[in-house]
């Protein structure tokens, strides 16, 4: 008998010849098993760990909770008698003032007034701002011209400005068209002028490429271009537009939203100071409503990133 040894690269016996000895229908009944338990297993869902599981909430009612709250705190500091009514009237008592006030058409009057006054200011600060904007940015000897003057003005508080605005223009509607004029003008003189600046050169030089004039470069290129900061700084001048008819209006004022204030202060009336306080607010977020949209409506091409 001789007994054969593996050769010394071997690392193992050779099983080659087990697969002849297998049973193939065995074989198959296995696969079939296996597949078909496969088939029976559910389908899993990936775990999602709580913390990162969010609960939609409306956005209506995230954005009016914080003002709920405010006025829920405020009637019971009132009602405990923490806040008195010659410091700060209550909410309800404030709402009965509302009432009376717009039942006898003293704040509609008054709101009539003030609208008026900003809208004549808004509108001429408009214009000599977006001007000297287009000016200073269109030409290097318009910048050189009008910026440094307009940088220099821009840093006086334009509320140090009446009295002299009284000395000049008297006590009349005058002076208060001016004060909103002047508040107006420099937030968009800065952003028109920062937008013009601001478009990119490479497209310039494309529209000059396309055989484009100067005022077709202009029209088409630099204007569109400097729009966003045009309605940013339109924004910012609502804000300020309404800031400076508050002081506006009590250079002698004989109607208007800021007469009423007036008034309020002189019999210690809390409750019609905060009324009209409440007006004003409403009237900017309404004005900011309005350049919001028309911001959306004139910026539709410029794609943005609106959150999550």
């Amino acid at each position: 008998m001789s007994i054969s040894h593996a050769p010394p690269d071997s690392h193992g016996p050779d099983i080659s010849g087990i697969s002849e000895f297998a049973d193939p229908k065995s074989t198959d009944a296995e696969s079939a098993d296996i597949k078909s338990a496969e088939h029976a297993l559910p389908e899993l869902e990936p775990i999602v760990p709580a913390s990162t599981r969010r609960t939609r909430v409306p956005r209506w009612l995230r954005r009016t909770s914080g003002p709920v709250l405010l006025l829920a705190l405020w009637q019971v500091l009132s009602g405990t008698g923490v806040l008195t009514a010659d410091v700060l009237a209550s909410p309800g008592t404030i709402a009965q003032v509302a009432g009376d006030l717009v039942s006898d058409g003293s704040l509609t009057n008054a709101m009539g007034v003030s609208l008026q006054r900003v809208a004549v200011g808004l509108l001429l600060g408009t214009v000599v701002g977006t001007g000297l904007a287009l000016v200073s940015g269109l030409f290097r000897i318009g910048e050189d011209l009008v910026d440094a003057s307009v940088q220099m003005l821009r840093t006086v508080p334009f509320v140090g400005l009446i009295p002299l605005f009284i000395i000049w223009f008297g006590i009349g509607e005058a002076p208060k068209v001016a004060i909103i004029t002047l508040g107006v003008s420099f937030p968009l003189y800065l952003n028109v002028y920062a937008g013009i600046r601001g478009v990119d050169s490479q497209l310039i030089e494309a529209g000059e490429s396309l055989g484009l004039s100067r005022w077709g470069l202009v029209r088409h290129v630099v204007l569109p271009g400097a729009l966003p900061g045009a309605m940013t700084g339109l924004r910012y001048s609502l804000g300020i537009a309404w800031l400076a008819l508050v002081f506006a209006e009590q250079i002698n004022a004989d109607s208007g939203i800021g007469f009423l204030m007036v008034q309020a202060r002189d019999f210690l009336r809390t409750d019609v100071i905060v009324v009209c306080l409440i007006v004003y607010a409403f009237l900017g977020l309404l004005a900011d409503f309005i350049v919001r949209s028309l911001e959306r409506l004139l910026l539709q091409w410029r794609p943005t990133f609106t959150g999550r």
